[in-house]
């Protein structure tokens, strides 16, 4: 039996307006309102005054009182926390910005030779480090803290960013990832026939194997820039005792610790004091290099979820 490609690509569901679909809709839009209105609430407050948050006269979500004076006022408030004349926010802003960076990169050359080797390549120890990758994936990350805070305190170089850029530089899911996309897109007679044409292994990986790896490209990386940014216990261990090197994850539990709202004893001795909104506006700058990311990728993203579930 033959199938036409408008058959094959024909979208299943009703499109009549009857009593099952109206209900269907129904409870989805309300579990959307419950994820999305609580998010609209804490965005609209990076743009509202605290006189108007403790006053609770904004309206529906605090909307009504979102004005731009409101956010250049917070903006100022957070580029004065810190010593001195301030400006740590946007230190910790860059410091997350080159190990998030930094950490991908290094996921990517590390990840995408050692995917392609389980996958392609025959040799003795090939299902024991199939195995490690797999079990290292599924590590808890707060396990490897204390002996790599061990490690990098043996060389001195707690404190220092770049121990921290290495180590999210191990992104064993991003091995998975490439182990799976190698095996599914990448046919075995299409190495051999490389090998026939006299192409050695490391030529094949760069000249066959790379050039279809576009999709896991973006995965591996997009997975590693969020995992590396949003990573909390690894730099509170490792960057703690530097000020200037903290990252924003850890600098952000700082700015709530420092707010009179929190902490009325530490922020009694600071100049600068920080409440809701600059906190939220903080919080929502933080959140835009992710969604830049995620823009970027997306069309990389949509195309690569289907990694690993067909076959050719």
């Amino acid at each position: 039996m033959t199938t036409t490609s408008n058959e094959t690509h024909q979208v299943v569901g009703s499109r009549s307006w009857n009593v099952g679909r109206i209900s269907r809709i129904t409870v989805m839009l309300v579990f959307a309102a419950l994820f999305v209105l609580p998010i609209v609430g804490f965005v609209a407050m990076a743009f509202r005054s605290q006189e108007g948050i403790e006053a609770g006269g904004d309206g529906f979500l605090g909307l009504g009182g979102m004005s731009w004076e409101n956010v250049v006022y917070s903006w100022g408030q957070l580029m004065g926390f810190g010593p001195g004349s301030g400006g740590v926010f946007l230190r910790w802003i860059g410091n997350s910005l080159i190990i998030a960076v930094v950490g991908g990169v290094l996921a990517l050359v590390a990840a995408l030779p050692a995917g392609y080797a389980l996958a392609r390549l025959r040799f003795g120890s090939r299902r024991f480090w199939l195995f490690a990758t797999l079990l290292a994936m599924v590590m808890p990350n707060t396990v490897l803290v204390i002996p790599l805070f061990l490690e990098v305190n043996a060389i001195g170089a707690v404190g220092q960013l770049w121990p921290v850029a290495v180590i999210m530089g191990f992104f064993p899911f991003g091995t998975y990832l490439s182990y799976i996309h190698f095996m599914t897109t990448m046919p075995p007679e299409l190495v051999e026939a490389a090998r026939i044409d006299g192409l050695g292994e490391v030529a094949i990986f760069f000249q066959v194997a790379l050039p279809i790896a576009k999709q896991v490209v973006a995965l591996i990386a997009f997975f590693s820039f969020v995992a590396n940014w949003t990573n909390f216990f690894l730099p509170l261990a490792l960057l703690t005792s530097n000020q200037d090197n903290k990252t924003i994850s850890i600098g952000i539990q700082e700015l709530i610790g420092a707010s009179p709202l929190f902490n009325a004893t530490v922020a009694a001795g600071l100049d600068v004091k920080l409440y809701m909104p600059q906190l939220a506006l903080a919080t929502v700058i933080s959140m835009i290099p992710l969604l830049v990311v995620f823009l970027g990728a997306q069309r990389f993203l949509i195309r690569g979820q289907t990694v690993g579930a067909v076959k050719g």
